[in-house]
């Protein structure tokens, strides 16, 4: 009876274990930075950038200085909206347009 037992949940185990592989990769749970900047950004830059009670974003900005802003907040504007990888991707998008 023990073995049986023994067979059984060592079988369960394994085929859990077989189961649940992910690979070792994380999932990229990032949104899309147009949809972090329409989230976190268009109320006060507009939905195009084209500002709103918050400045325009339109025109050449340089990358660092958006994240710096995103970052550290400035002229009315709150610190850390967005952080880490979401921050940098959206001072990247911003500084494309």
């Amino acid at each position: 009876m023990k073995k049986a037992f023994l067979a059984v949940a060592g079988g369960s185990m394994f085929m859990l274990a077989a189961c649940g592989g992910g690979g070792g990769e994380e999932e990229d749970t990032t949104a899309a930075p147009e949809q972090l900047y329409q989230q976190s950004c268009a109320t006060c830059h507009g939905e195009n950038l084209e500002g709103n009670n918050g400045p325009s974003l339109e025109g050449d900005l340089d990358e660092g200085h958006v994240l710096t802003m995103i970052e550290n907040g400035g002229d009315g504007m709150p610190a850390n909206l967005l952080e880490g990888a979401e921050a940098e991707s959206v001072a990247t998008w911003v500084a494309e347009q």
